[in-house]
């Protein structure tokens, strides 16, 4: 913005009587002052219809002295001690801001969370996947694959599938297969990591990254247990009877998938969910569900720590399981 926008016409500043009335040094004086350019306050890249610089420039053009004739040694800030009225800083001077989010996107700030990890390509199930979830988590893979097929995606998952934790179904197991389905079609590398919890669905998914890319924390736990039915108490006997049928079909698909992805025979997953089986991140590598436990460069001390049933053994204690698993 060039300086002329704060220079004020003569007419404007003083009245034209007043002018007439002026004798000899003191019209030379003031025709040397009007000509005098008054500096401008606004920078560049500041919105000129700001409400506050808009104050200024009005206080400018009604008292240009106030700029030319500045003290030295000012105890304010620059232009803020020519207002009298408190309420003049209630609109401050809005400026532009910009954060780089992407390169193929315009420089605008993130809306949330999401979108920040999103930035990272980390893709975070935090809840029981219910549609709002899983509508979400299905859409981030599908940007980050169209974003770019060949870098890969994080996957962090802490959930407890289509339950809640106390095993009440809160969601169809169609919202894990469509994750689970997009899962496949990545052209990128996926790799899972479990923290805290991955029951259920939630399990599988995790199964489901690229081969050696499947991660868990030391202390996340996983439990795989046959789906789940919703209450239906209202329903009538028919309609219990076709949605038990329909958790059987899902029964099997889980077990199909878990035994192509952990490496077991579908006898050995069936048998294995026919009640909550708990895993924890040793238990979960054995049974082929993961690959690596996450020790933060503890992966050599922990190698040669003895598992729990070797304790037992050598101390002369038979562990008996009465479940048969």
């Amino acid at each position: 913005m060039s300086t002329s926008f704060l220079q004020a016409p003569m007419a404007a500043i003083v009245p034209s009587a007043s002018v007439h009335s002026l004798r000899g040094k003191s019209t030379r004086s003031l025709k040397t002052f009007c000509s005098a350019k008054i500096p401008n306050p606004m920078p560049a890249h500041i919105n000129p219809n700001d409400p506050f610089l808009s104050k200024l420039a009005a206080a400018a053009a009604a008292s240009p002295e106030a700029f030319v004739n500045r003290p030295s040694n000012s105890g304010t800030l620059p232009y803020l001690d020519i207002y009298d009225s408190p309420t003049l800083m209630a609109s401050p001077a809005q400026v532009e801001r910009s954060a780089t989010y992407n390169e193929h996107r315009p420089d605008t700030p993130p809306p949330d969370l999401p979108s920040l990890l999103l930035h990272g390509r980390i893709v975070y199930i935090g809840m029981p996947l219910v549609p709002a979830v899983t509508e979400l988590v299905v859409a981030e893979l599908m940007y980050l694959q169209w974003m770019d097929p060949k870098a890969p995606i994080y996957l962090y998952i802490n959930s407890t599938g289509t339950t809640r934790d106390d095993g009440e179904s809160v969601g169809m197991e169609s919202e894990g297969f469509a994750i689970y389905d997009t899962l496949m079609q990545m052209k990128c590398e996926v790799h899972t990591v479990a923290v805290g919890a991955a029951i259920g669905m939630a399990c599988l998914l995790l199964a489901a990254g690229t081969k050696g890319k499947r991660f868990m924390m030391p202390h996340a736990k996983i439990m795989i247990q046959q789906p789940r039915l919703p209450s239906s108490g209202l329903l009538p006997a028919s309609d219990v009877l076709i949605r038990a049928k329909e958790a059987m079909v899902n029964r099997d698909t889980l077990v199909k998938l878990l035994a192509k992805h952990t490496g077991n025979s579908e006898e050995v997953v069936a048998k294995t969910i026919r009640r909550p089986y708990h895993m924890d991140s040793r238990r979960a590598k054995e049974f082929g569900v993961i690959d690596k436990v996450l020790w933060r460069g503890q992966e050599t001390i922990m190698a040669e720590v003895a598992p729990p049933e070797e304790w037992d053994k050598s101390a002369g204690i038979k562990v008996v399981d009465k479940f048969g698993l």
